[in-house]
């Protein structure tokens, strides 16, 4: 084994909180395998790839420093959602547990009552290149699949640091049932040393190895008894309550929503962000539930606060 082959290659990841939340999402309420992404088995997947990449053994190759970027909702704001503010401690946790910096900026209302997340992107790019410049990574690690982080993997270049690109391409459906589309950008996907198509690695799992399971945390049974290793909660979709408390039964599920029967509004919608105590993935047809009476923005009737009733 040549000196350079024994050299230690320093890892550095670099998550884009918003897109990684999204991701985890899809694959714990859309995707078959109905699990969340587990940070610890990331950072091994990570670590064992770049070992392939640079042919050297997965010890020489060590995540020595990881920050996570996201906007965050205000704790007056997250108060009124439910147990926002205690999933976001409770992600903040297994963050720290496995070494990861977060780095939050507020999240902003704009006139129209629209939350926007401005200037996350421009924030993780200055603080990736310092990073790299003053930490020396040899790899970096993006977790993203915007195009703005083109202008950082050329300056990464400059500096000699490989970068090794996460990134995921799938369909799904959001929170009012329409299909949306993720798709990475393709200027940042050229542009990287290592790009990774994360959906055809998970799908294909044919690496002996690394069982992709190991990419999953467990799925537990009740979330309100969730430990560290379940991941990241979703953001609720902003709604109107009216607070009368009904009781009905599952009309239909789909992938990651269902509809409650409700003949007065023509059943109810709701998605899996509006369940309390209860796993979506647990939910049967004709289940008992007990749920608020609400509205979504556009004054549509919804069912919220939905618990299955045992």
């Amino acid at each position: 084994m040549s000196d350079i082959q024994k050299k230690l290659t320093r890892i550095g990841v670099f998550y884009d909180g918003n897109y990684f939340l999204h991701v985890s999402n899809y694959y714990a309420y859309h995707h078959e395998r109905r699990g969340r992404l587990s940070i610890a088995g990331l950072h091994e997947f990570i670590r064992h790839k770049i070992a392939e990449e640079e042919q050297k053994d997965m010890h020489l190759c060590q995540i020595v420093d990881a920050h996570y970027f996201r906007g965050r909702l205000s704790a007056q704001e997250a108060s009124t959602e439910g147990n926002r503010l205690y999933y976001d401690r409770l992600f903040d946790d297994i963050l720290m547990m496995e070494g990861v910096t977060t780095h939050y900026l507020p999240v902003r209302t704009t006139f129209f009552g629209q939350r926007q997340e401005r200037g996350i992107d421009v924030w993780m790019a200055l603080e990736a290149f310092e990073l790299a410049l003053h930490k020396q990574f040899d790899v970096l690690v993006l977790i993203a699949s915007d195009s703005d982080f083109v202008p950082l993997v050329r300056k990464l270049h400059t500096l000699g640091v490989r970068v090794m690109l996460f990134a995921w391409d799938y369909d799904f459906y959001d929170e009012e049932g329409r299909r949306r589309s993720t798709v990475t950008s393709q200027a940042l996907w050229e542009e990287v040393t290592y790009p990774l198509a994360m959906q055809e690695v998970i799908t294909d799992d044919n690496d002996p190895q690394f069982p992709i399971n190991r990419l999953f945390v467990e799925r537990k049974r009740n979330l309100t008894s969730a430990s560290p290793d379940e991941g990241e909660p979703v953001a609720p979709m902003e709604v109107v309550e009216d607070g009368e408390t009904k009781r009905s039964t599952i009309f239909s599920l789909k992938d990651g929503y269902g509809f409650v029967n409700f003949p007065q509004t023509n059943n109810l919608f709701f998605h899996f962000s509006f369940l309390v105590d209860t796993d979506f993935n647990d939910l049967r047809e004709g289940d008992m539930v007990e749920f608020t009476l609400s509205k979504n923005d556009r004054g549509e009737a919804i069912a919220r606060n939905v618990k299955l009733i045992k």
